[in-house]
């Protein structure tokens, strides 16, 4: 209500239940008003329910105390509500974010204002996973905003847009088209024109991607030179992560013909009191760049520059790689490597290791600066480049260290053990302290134990960072002294330096301040858990529940007095599963807080047995009065879906529920065959037959694509083969995708056209060679290159794939013989 509650309010309210006869105390209607907004957070559709049939009056009142309220305290007379830890539980209660987008949707921009009211989604869409955010409910957001609105509105969907579904880009991308179309001076328009101006494509941001070639094409020259002159523009275009080659070249040619001349790299682009080369803010159209005839060497080094920020690229890698080749011979025209080695940015990545050892020590040393800053590099490549730099420098100090970056990792043991130990001190401290947990095992054990036998270890543990700080020793952390909580909260434990530093710790700490680090929790005994005060225990619950992977499943386990707690205020499942006699108490209301717990903790780790997990997955089938509803159910169950039995599934779940359940099965770890197979079936269910799936319907499937026929899947191959590749690089070995990765060689090998026959020996002149395009692009695929074929590769083309075959996992002995001669061969 928006009266304000008084106590002569409060006195009436009495009055009115007593003239009913109903018996109330003013402590028993404050704990029925707690009971009531609990279990609402229990019933997200009754609570939809609920706030649709309050007035506009009453809507302000609530949106106002959920969102805009700083009181912790709700004061209805003498009655007294503990707001903060409310909507504390409001947004973490699963579907109760989804009743409060739904309902803004309904009802707020017909209540509040809209700038108001896009206020509302943002903070209701920043604090959820946005599954909710389906393309039917794109279609429900309003189309006629005022201009702020929508500039903030939109700003929203670009700021999530990594966080939604294919299909909901494309929709959104929709809904904002519609909106910028009916502002655009239809009058104006026609077929050879676009609607697209300088001011729609910044409003756009990334969902410019989602723009028709043919669109692109037509926008007007004099928008794409405003557009181009903004100051976010240069933002914008590294951002735009998922563009293809058609349309980024398209981009291209339409700002060259704008007058740009992308050639010049001269200070050409000003912008306020800054100079830019033009390529600068190009973004990630660089990477798709392709007018290199009669490009000199400087502009080719530029582009290489600029080309370092392709790797963000969700795909065309392949067409990368190729790119930077090309643009490396151009840049090392008339100069040798060890001249041009520091200009040729993150393109040294594909040197061959022939390359790489015919560089001078001098050269490498002159380009570190360069060197050190480029990701990707292979092992084998790290060592070769750090071995030239050493052999340069002669003496390991700190200093040259430093200078070295991520090639510190290709440092030998033994010379970082010949090192000072002080100066391995300076280096943990230090910026290069980053690199350290990539270090081998036998590379950090090198350091600590040079340190330790310095005398100068104590000083030195309190800065090791991460997961190297696993290596120090028991006897190491016995001998410090002078620890304390705070130092532990960036570093990784073993379970016996957790269970030595918590012991030694709690003499002086409370237990809030050592679990609150996290990974001491893995140092809390079975004895320690039956001792603790169960008030200490609860205040702390929340840091074993938020690390319960680090915990074993001994210290998962509890004491029965314990136990007894859990059950009644429904913290943890667990004591459910361990004693499955409990079991039989769940029902009703205690029904959700049992679903909830359980779907955010997940049967995993909390490991019952077979009998056991039966007995729970039957009491969950029951609570969910045998089926999955709606979105709401899927929300509740959180990651127990990924438990749920085959024959649940099937008949069982509605095609809205599993829509919203799809990203979740996707998350799951270990689905089986059974499992698998009726998702496959619900998603034609859905989708319908994969001949008719769009770009979009095929990225949101992902991995379960590999669930498809053969033929199905060459369908699929056919239309999207871009699609299809991005989802192979990510489904893992061969064995669980057989069909899929067949399927990608198929597609990628007759999409390159002509066969590229080996005339390196006699044998091979009727055998297709692999490309180094080839293999790039289908990674586990590789898997389907015969023995002769492989046997027939270019030594070139495997000199500057060997990294990329070695990571393939399912060659079997005969192709990995073949590889091995052709290795001794190069």
């Amino acid at each position: 209500s928006s009266n304000v509650w008084t106590a002569d309010l409060l006195t009436k309210v009495m009055a009115y239940f007593h003239a009913q006869e109903v018996m109330f105390t003013l402590s028993s209607l404050q704990m029925s008003i707690k009971s009531y907004l609990k279990n609402l957070l229990y019933q997200p559709r009754q609570l939809l329910s609920e706030l649709q049939q309050l007035d506009q009056q009453q809507f302000q009142t609530a949106m106002k105390y959920l969102f805009n309220s700083k009181k912790e305290h709700l004061e209805m007379g003498n009655i007294v509500l503990d707001w903060g830890k409310t909507k504390e539980r409001i947004f973490q209660t699963p579907g109760v974010n989804r009743t409060l987008f739904l309902v803004t949707l309904d009802k707020c921009f017909l209540a509040l204002s809209a700038l108001d009211c896009v206020d509302i989604l943002s903070q209701v869409l920043r604090v959820s996973a946005v599954n909710y955010l389906q393309p039917d409910v794109v279609r429900s957001l309003p189309n006629l905003l005022l201009e702020d609105a929508f500039r903030n509105l939109s700003s929203l969907f670009k700021d999530l847009y990594d966080r939604t579904s294919a299909s909901t880009q494309r929709a959104l991308y929709g809904w904002m088209k519609q909106i910028l179309q009916e502002s655009y001076n239809m009058s104006e328009f026609n077929e050879s024109t676009s609607w697209v101006s300088a001011e729609s494509l910044w409003i756009l941001g990334r969902y410019m991607v989602h723009l028709p070639l043919e669109e692109i094409l037509k926008i007007s020259l004099n928008e794409i030179r405003l557009f181009i002159s903004y100051d976010n523009a240069t933002k914008q275009l590294d951002m735009v992560y998922d563009i293809t080659p058609g349309l980024a070249q398209a981009l291209l040619e339409r700002i060259n013909s704008s007058g740009f001349d992308m050639r010049n790299t001269s200070t050409i682009y000003r912008q306020g009191c800054f100079a830019f080369s033009f390529m600068e803010v190009l973004g990630l159209l660089v990477c798709f760049y392709d007018d290199l005839e009669q490009m000199d060497a400087a502009v080719a080094r530029a582009l290489l520059h600029q080309m370092i920020k392709c790797n963000q690229l969700r795909g065309f890698q392949a067409e990368v790689h190729e790119l930077k080749s090309r643009l490396l011979n151009i840049a090392m025209q008339n100069q040798t490597l060890n001249e041009t080695l520091g200009s040729l940015s993150d393109a040294v990545v594909g040197l061959t290791s022939s390359q790489l050892e015919s560089l001078s020590p001098e050269a490498v040393h002159n380009a570190v600066a360069t060197l050190n800053q480029v990701t990707g590099w292979a092992k084998s490549q790290v060592m070769i480049l750090s071995s030239k730099y050493l052999s340069y420098e002669k003496v390991l100090s700190f200093y040259n260290v430093s200078q070295m970056g991520a090639l510190v990792t290709g440092i030998g043991t033994r010379s970082l053990h010949s090192m000072n130990p002080r100066e391995l001190a300076q280096i943990i401290r230090g910026t290069t302290s980053q690199y350290m947990s990539d270090l081998s095992p036998a590379q950090q054990q090198g350091i600590l134990r040079k340190i330790a036998a310095s005398g100068d270890f104590s000083s030195s543990v309190k800065d090791i960072q991460g997961a190297f700080f696993k290596e120090v020793s028991l006897s190491g952390l016995w001998k410090q002294t002078g620890f304390d909580s705070s130092m532990l909260k960036e570093k990784e434990l073993r379970s016996s330096q957790a269970l030595y530093l918590y012991e030694l710790l709690s003499k002086e700490n409370y237990p809030f301040d050592l679990l609150s680090t996290g990974q001491l929790v893995k140092g809390v005994t079975c004895q320690l858990f039956e001792s603790m005060d169960t008030d200490i225990f609860l205040d702390n619950f929340k840091f074993f529940e938020m690390n319960l992977h680090l915990l074993s499943p001994y210290q998962v386990k509890q004491n029965k007095k314990k136990r007894k707690y859990f059950m009644y205020i429904n913290i943890l499942p667990n004591i459910q599963i361990r004693n499955s006699e409990y079991l039989e108490y769940v029902t009703g209301p205690l029904c959700a807080p049992f679903l909830e717990r359980l779907g955010k903790t997940g049967m995993d780790l909390l490991n019952p047995s077979h009998h056991k997990r039966d007995a729970v997955l039957q009491k969950v089938q029951e609570c969910l009065n045998s089926s999955i509803a709606d979105e709401y159910d899927v929300d509740l169950l959180g990651n127990l879906i990924c438990h749920l039995p085959p024959a649940f599934l099937r008949g069982r779940m509605s095609l809205k529920a599993m829509a919203a359940a799809l990203q979740q099965f996707k998350l799951c770890q270990q689905l089986s065959h059974e499992q698998t197979t009726e998702i496959k079936y619900q998603l034609l269910q859905l989708y319908g037959s994969s001949n008719n799936w769009t770009a979009e319907t095929t990225l949101d499937v992902g991995p379960f694509i590999a669930l498809l026929s053969k033929e199905e899947l060459n369908v699929l191959a056919e239309k999207f083969p871009d699609t299809i590749l991005q989802i192979a690089k990510a489904i893992g070995p061969v064995s669980s995708a057989e069909e899929l990765l067949s399927a990608v060689f198929e597609s990628v090998s007759n999409g390159t056209g002509s066969l590229r026959l080996s005339l390196s020996r006699a044998d091979c002149l009727r055998t297709r060679a692999p490309s180094s395009n080839e293999i790039i692009k289908l990674g586990e695929a590789n898997v389907f290159w015969s023995v002769q074929e492989l046997e027939c590769m270019d030594p070139g083309t495997f000199d500057k794939n060997v990294e990329l075959l070695g990571a393939v996992s399912g060659f079997n002995s005969s192709q990995l013989t073949a590889l091995k001669e052709k290795a001794k061969q190069v």
